[in-house]
């Protein structure tokens, strides 16, 4: 029942609309959530430089503002009046006349108070200042009332008072509607509000005290906390955040994943359609006796005798051109039409050349077995009828397999060890291009290992690769394995391979891949043959 669902589940992965769907469907969420990612970032990015940039600007007008009231207090305390007379009135009003941000002076002291502004009783200090500093003292908020013209901030030297209107405090920072400025306190645990309304500190949401960034922003806030120089208050500008106003790129990208995400998922119909005719073709190929079995022999380095071949399979199509294996055995695998395809490639070359190896019993012929092949017992069963009729002896047939079809390592070691027990040989094909080490192979049913040909190409090179082939020939040796080295083109790499112990190679040095009818000739003749070259090397 499970392979009977998993079958299906294959199958309804290999139509080409719900490929097409899905892959439209996940590319079009993948680039959609890349695009509000995007956006949002704009966005934040956006909420952020415009914070900054008022932060710095409230900043700069507070100092300047400050800097008055500090700059009025030592007027002040440097003049000689004290106590109230008419003389101290008019010191106190030219003050205020003379700083544009000193709404009200006063002089006070155990008995008396005077002001430039009569019947005025902010400036009594009834309370201890919220900032005490070496030279000046802090009274922060000290009218509630939404009056404009009640002092809201004061500064203390002396006896000297001096105070900045809340009309004053609202031209000098243009606060967004719903934000607010506050002055942190007693080492951070405290706020007051100096415009704006009365905020909770330290604030509810997820936020970092201790970052050294100006600017936080939390799910509902923006809160922008100024550098000062006096350690004791921290100046902090709490926003909330704009509503969600996203950027012209979104539209922009919106129709743009759209298309691309539709684009995707017709390539993929295209592809799926094209893999699906593919399979129609191969299925058809394989009744129209469209499919070659051709042979790459296998020399004895010695003596250039052959002693095997590989069984290559070719796809000529009707008009004579060549699809290429790369393209076709991957699909077959993936559509289960392989095993069907290993069927053939065994029963046309035992058909072929049945009667040489009967003839030649030190000749073998090796098949390259898929993935799923390895992985079930089925393929012993096969050999063991086609060896049974055609009489050739198990161990002229080997089976070569890649490190990257080893799938499951147990249950592949028990079917390779099966074909051993029957007598055949087992090859790892490519080897070094998989994943294989010394400790892997030395639990697994091998006979021989295949050097690729990208190894035996960098010999005598200065390629990084150039340390493989003598790598792996050491690791054969110390497993009493056989070494066959696959490409070899030129005789310097045959006399190197000789020097190293290597025994065995195929390449176009000797032949290229040949028909059933040019193996035979070459093995009974013991001739090197040079045939027309076939379009795709194995």
């Amino acid at each position: 029942m499970m392979a009977a669902a998993r079958q299906t589940l294959h199958r309804w992965f290999y139509r080409p609309w719900p490929l097409a769907m899905m892959a439209a469907a996940l590319s079009l969420t993948l680039l959609l959530t890349v695009s509000l990612g995007v956006a949002l970032r704009q966005v934040q990015q956006r909420e952020s430089e415009q914070m900054n940039a008022q932060g710095e600007r409230f900043l700069e007008r507070l100092e300047q503002l400050f800097g008055q009231l500090r700059e009025s207090l030592d007027d002040l305390e440097a003049q000689p009046l004290r106590g109230c007379s008419a003389q101290m009135i008019a010191a106190l009003q030219e003050v205020s006349f003379n700083y544009r941000f000193v709404y009200e002076a006063a002089y006070i002291d155990k008995s008396q108070l005077c002001s430039n502004r009569p019947r005025q009783e902010d400036l009594a200090a009834v309370r201890s200042p919220d900032i005490q500093g070496p030279t000046y003292s802090y009274w922060l908020n000290t009218s509630t009332e939404p009056n404009e013209n009640r002092a809201a901030l004061m500064l203390g030297r002396g006896n000297f008072r001096v105070a900045t209107s809340r009309g004053h405090l609202a031209d000098m920072v243009d606060l967004m509607p719903g934000s607010s400025l506050l002055v942190i306190v007693d080492h951070g645990t405290r706020a007051i509000p100096v415009l704006g309304a009365p905020q909770s500190w330290p604030p509810k949401e997820a936020w970092s005290p201790f970052s050294t960034e100006p600017l936080q922003i939390t799910q509902n806030r923006l809160i922008y906390r100024m550098p000062t120089i006096n350690p004791e208050y921290q100046l902090v500008l709490i926003s909330p955040r704009t509503a969600l106003h996203l950027p012209v790129l979104w539209w922009w990208l919106v129709p743009s994943s759209l298309l691309l995400g539709a684009c995707i998922g017709a390539v993929v119909y295209l592809l799926a359609r094209q893999r699906q005719s593919m399979g129609g073709e191969l299925h058809g190929a394989l009744k129209r006796d469209e499919l070659q079995v051709l042979y790459q022999p296998i020399f004895d380095l010695g003596s250039r005798q052959c002693v095997g071949a590989e069984a290559l399979l070719r796809w000529r199509r009707p008009d004579g051109t060549l699809t290429s294996p790369d393209l076709f055995i991957p699909m077959a695998e993936n559509s289960g039409q392989i095993r069907q395809i290993t069927d053939f490639v065994l029963e046309r070359l035992l058909k072929q050349l049945g009667q040489l190896l009967r003839a030649n019993p030190q000749l073998y012929i090796s098949v390259n077995l898929a993935a799923c092949d390895v992985m079930v017992p089925r393929i012993g069963e096969v050999m063991a009828r086609l060896l049974a009729q055609h009489q050739v002896a198990a161990h002229q047939i080997a089976f070569e397999v890649t490190e990257r079809g080893l799938i499951d390592v147990v249950v592949a070691r028990q079917n390779l060890q099966a074909l051993r027990d029957a007598g055949h040989q087992v090859l790892i094909d490519d080897f070094g291009t998989g994943y294989c080490s010394l400790a892997y192979l030395q639990t697994l049913p091998v006979d021989c290992l295949k050097i690729d040909k990208a190894f035996i190409d960098a010999l005598g090179h200065d390629a990084a690769s150039s340390g493989v082939a003598p790598h792996i020939i050491r690791m054969a040796h110390a497993l009493q394995l056989k070494v066959i080295a696959e490409g070899i083109e030129h005789e310097e790499q045959v006399m190197y391979l000789s020097s190293e112990g290597v025994h065995y190679g195929q390449g176009w040095l000797f032949a290229h891949a040949l028909s059933a009818a040019q193996l035979i000739e070459l093995v009974t003749h013991g001739r090197r043959r040079s045939p027309r070259r076939i379009e795709d090397e194995a």
